[in-house]
């Protein structure tokens, strides 16, 4: 394919999906804007704890979109239009079961994460309030991560992009009245994030119905073919999560321990790491879905064509966010936090932030074209190397350094991660 074609059909998708991704991290930092202005530092240090509890439930379970997105587009390159809607059924229904799950443990796992943590007694019952609430929003949570992964495998991301706006757009506002409004507090962030989920997965069931979508049976739901491609790709890709959630834990519990300004600041410092994310993670659903496609239609030299368009977009990206950070990092501080013990303390470790868009773009790239192609042994295997980076700079550095320490490793880790992916996806790039 010529670039420009290649150019088209990454960007024909990854624009929808950095629209929908870009209210996930706004809606982040609007939120701790709201909790940044309560009047204590305590609020922004809660909701960071709280927000790790739903990272080590949600994110263990993100396979359901993850896997789904790339057995979908394989399915629609191959012509297979049952699979495809099997694909959808079986992962709304492993969904289901989940979200009834997740409810049922969410105080096990609260009193877990917060204790392991090290919050506070103020700290610990403005997350657990926080937990409680937002914790039914779980299954409607499980469903819109299915249906995002099958909409991104049929081509189609516009769907989830109208859903995440929805779900945000419903958030800010629900939140924004409850907390200054009804003087509800914490638990008013956490209603209206919990209504607005339900409120996208009835807007992204309704969606489905312009493809026509047939129930499938119940024994084709449970072919045992389907069902361990679908339990394998899944199981690394659940793998791989815990190897994240590990890293995200202690980093948060790393600051957690050195006060609550430093947990504050880090929080507060990490909401660039998550836009920056967001703006990547659209090129690099672009890539499970281009990907996908192109290894079910069966056409390897264009597989080797779109991995190196992504990856030159992924350095323009990288390039943007890095002059952004480096030239505004006064205005966003203070746009995220009102306090001036966060503020200055966020101020010392800025220049961290400022690293993070060339150290992480690669893994982000990487992580769409292996998920696409279904090798998400590999994708595993460059998390796990990196993991153990992450632990042993932290371990080593951390008691000579302080929070650097802790930041230095944080970096590290995206970039040996995204190191090894590429040497892992060479066999890709080479094919013709």
């Amino acid at each position: 394919m010529k670039l420009n074609s290649l150019n088209r059909s990454i960007l024909a998708l990854t624009i929808p999906s950095i629209v929908a991704n870009i209210t996930t991290p706004l809606l982040g930092l609007v939120d701790t804007a709201i909790v940044g202005h309560m009047g204590s530092a305590v609020f922004i240090a809660a909701i960071a704890l709280g927000g790790s509890v739903f990272n080590l439930l949600y994110w263990c379970f993100g396979f359901l979109r993850a896997g789904t997105s790339g057995i979908t587009a394989q399915a629609v390159g191959a012509g297979d239009t049952h699979s495809s809607s099997l694909s959808l059924f079986r992962g709304l229904f492993v969904a289901a079961a989940l979200g009834v799950l997740m409810i049922a443990t969410a105080p096990i796992v609260a009193r877990f994460t917060l204790n392991f943590m090290g919050a506070d007694p103020e700290e610990f019952r403005y997350a657990y309030q926080y937990v409680e609430v937002c914790i039914w929003g779980a299954p409607a949570v499980m469903g819109v991560n299915t249906l995002s992964g099958w909409f991104l495998g049929m081509q189609n991301t516009k769907a989830p992009m109208y859903m995440s706006i929805l779900i945000n757009v419903v958030n800010i506002a629900l939140s924004t009245t409850l907390v200054y409004g009804m003087k509800w507090g914490v638990e008013g962030l956490a209603t209206g994030t919990m209504l607005a989920q339900w409120v996208g997965l009835l807007v992204g069931l309704l969606l489905c119905r312009r493809y026509k979508v047939k129930l499938t049976k119940w024994r084709d739901m449970m072919e045992w073919g389907s069902i361990r491609r679908f339990f394998t790709v899944n199981s690394d890709i659940f793998l791989r999560t815990l190897c994240m959630i590990a890293v995200t834990l202690w980093f948060t519990r790393s600051g957690s321990v050195q006060g609550t300004e430093i947990l504050a600041a880090n929080a507060v410092l990490m909401q660039l790491f998550m836009l920056m994310s967001y703006f990547m993670d659209g090129f690099a659903f672009a890539g499970e879905a281009v990907i996908g496609k192109a290894i079910g239609a069966q056409k390897h030299r264009e597989v080797s064509d779109y991995i190196h368009s992504l990856l030159r977009w992924g350095v323009v990206v990288a390039s943007f966010f890095t002059i952004v950070y480096a030239v505004s990092g006064d205005i966003i501080i203070s746009l995220l936090s009102s306090q001036p013990d966060v503020t200055a303390t966020a101020h010392e470790y800025y220049w961290w932030a400022v690293t993070i868009p060339f150290a992480g773009f690669a893994t982000f790239t990487w992580d769409g074209i292996f998920i696409g192609a279904t090798m998400t042994r590999k994708m595993l295997i460059a998390i796990a190397i990196a993991m153990l980076v992450f632990f042993g700079l932290l371990f080593w550095l951390m008691p000579i350094m302080g929070n650097h320490g802790l930041w230095l490793a944080f970096v590290a880790y995206l970039l040996s991660r995204g190191v090894a992916s590429h040497i892992l996806g060479r066999r890709l790039i080479r094919a013709k």
